[in-house]
């Protein structure tokens, strides 16, 4: 299998490079390249991204520094690192034709997402966590496949690992440093477990939500392929049957198809998509527009279930910019950030739209 592992010098994904060769040597196999990012927040960072690839290559794994240049910016600093990372590690993985990228996301992480998004507000989908394997989240290198093989695993364990091994990591002072989300979130663990809510039990809720959103959306592509012509162009849906079906699965539903028109990667932000679901089970108007598409009464000539039909098709003014461009055939633009920054994608296919994880 043609891998690479992203590896920061931290003690998870130091772990993951040791269990990794380890496996290699048990099991035969091409050691895969190590990817460290160095994304120039602190004067040491060049140094420790020296020290890693030498780290790495002790153990016999190619290694490559990605270096994030440029300004940087003076706030969400996490947000805007975390899409350099992707872009730097999916740019580097499409120009290999590598597929796979491991990375050394843990259980104690997987709480602190969970939390993080609880405290977004987020719904099922926020809150059933990272999974096991998932596409990279951008639209652009969607082709790679990120693979968590520690998510069952918590930085404890690991670290006694590493101690047992005689093995280096590095200490990151950034996740010291309370402006940030996820180090406030993660100093709050220790005294929800004191409370009675360890990381074991929000893990196993997130997997509980997971399976909640699998069945969601199944129920949603079931009640489009009951109620919908999704393999005609436009799109059709059932106005009446679409009015009586429970809420979030007429929202599931309605941004499957936008996802289907519009061409993009993730679902449209939920207050937006909300809005637009209410104004057409309203009637209110006569159209909305969302993810470049348009959704509303179907004419009389096209309404295939009755006057309720609704119709969904592509925005005029972005098809005709695009034919301008030349650009009509070249795929999706490029997508806003999904729900939960989750990275799954959801692409239509005939008869039913599947989930690309």
């Amino acid at each position: 299998m043609k891998a690479a592992l992203a590896v920061s010098g931290g003690g998870d994904s130091i772990a993951l490079m040791h269990l990794y060769a380890h496996w290699v040597k048990q099991n035969g196999g091409c050691l895969p390249a190590i990817l460290i990012v160095d994304h120039g927040l602190r004067e040491e960072s060049r140094m420790e991204a020296a020290t890693v690839a030498g780290w790495a290559e002790e153990l016999g794994f190619p290694s490559h520094v990605l270096a994030w240049t440029g300004g940087k910016p003076q706030s969400n600093i996490e947000e805007y690192a975390r899409t350099a990372r992707y872009r730097l590690l999916g740019g580097w993985c499409v120009a290999h034709d590598m597929s796979n990228l491991f990375v050394a996301h843990t259980s104690d992480d997987q709480a602190e997402t969970f939390l993080l998004r609880l405290a977004r507000g987020s719904g099922v989908d926020g809150l059933s966590g990272m999974e096991a394997r998932s596409s990279l989240p951008s639209q652009e290198f969607r082709a790679v496949q990120v693979l968590r093989p520690l998510l069952a695993v918590n930085r404890t364990e690991l670290r006694a690992y590493l101690t047992a091994l005689g093995a280096k990591w590095i200490e990151d002072p950034m996740n010291e440093d309370e402006r940030f989300a996820r180090t406030r979130i993660r100093k709050i663990l220790p005294a929800l477990e004191a409370a009675g809510v360890p990381v074991g039990r929000i893990v196993q809720a997130a997997a509980h939500l997971r399976r909640a959103r699998e069945a969601l959306d199944a129920a949603a592509d079931d009640f489009l392929y009951c109620h919908g012509r999704i393999d005609s162009s436009p799109v059709l849906i059932d106005g009446a049957a679409f009015a009586k079906v429970p809420r979030e699965i007429a929202l599931r539903a309605l941004s499957l198809v936008l996802l289907r028109v519009g061409g993009a990667a993730f679902r449209p932000r939920f207050e937006r998509l909300e809005a637009v679901l209410d104004a057409v089970l309203a009637e209110k108007i006569s159209a909305r527009t969302l993810s470049g598409c348009r959704i509303g009464r179907a004419p009389k000539a096209e309404a295939a279930f009755g006057p309720a039909t609704l119709i969904v098709t592509r925005e005029a003014e972005r098809m005709s910019g695009l034919a301008r461009s030349g650009a009509a055939t070249a795929g999706p633009p490029a997508p806003a950030e999904a729900e939960g920054g989750q990275g799954s994608i959801l692409l239509p296919q005939k008869g039913r739209i599947r989930r690309v994880r």
